[in-house]
């Protein structure tokens, strides 16, 4: 998502020091933010991290950000899919709009930090549709593209959804804020 940048991106796999980091926030850019200043800290470097997740409007916003435990810590796709749709079991289709959302934060050595957040609006329905993605993919409509998350090609989707805004929003403001950490 970040082609044609001429920056170099290092996996957090190369850092073998950086322990798992809980997700205690409130909110997903608290989340992102930890993420970001801890690792930050412990390499060093300025560090890209997210946090991401579901939210339903009549359930008032969950799963939030629970979307990845939504049934448990070790909760599988299926397992969060299958407590949702329980939890709309009763619900109209026309009352089960939800959104995706994603908030990237670029977190810098000298602690200063940027956030971008991208929305993808849809519906969640009932029957599971196409095998692409992860999570919610197969039940989130979108109802402007006549698909699910999980019907789309990778290259629409990565374009089109929550995190596709926020990166085309990083990508965006990245040479200017690389440009403040090198004093140029």
């Amino acid at each position: 998502m970040l082609e044609g940048i001429n920056i170099e991106l290092v996996s957090l796999n190369n850092y073998k020091n950086v322990p798992d980091i809980v997700e205690d926030g409130e909110s997903f850019l608290q989340n992102a933010l930890k993420k970001a200043k801890i690792v930050s800290e412990i390499t060093g470097e300025t560090v890209l991290a997210d946090d991401s997740g579901l939210q339903v409007d009549v359930l008032g916003g969950e799963p939030g950000i629970h979307s990845a435990r939504y049934a448990g810590d070790q909760a599988s796709d299926e397992e969060n899919n299958n407590k949702l749709l329980a939890k709309l079991k009763d619900i109209p289709s026309e009352k089960r709009g939800a959104f995706f959302c994603c908030v990237l934060v670029i977190y810098k050595t000298d602690n200063t930090c940027y956030s971008f957040e991208g929305k993808w609006r849809g519906m969640i329905i009932d029957e599971r549709c196409g095998s692409n993605g992860f999570g919610y993919d197969p039940i989130f409509y979108v109802p402007e593209l006549k698909k699910t998350a999980a019907e789309l090609p990778p290259e629409i989707k990565n374009k089109v959804s929550h995190r596709g805004q926020a990166f085309a929003k990083l990508k965006e403001s990245l040479p200017a804020i690389l440009r403040n950490q090198i004093g140029a």
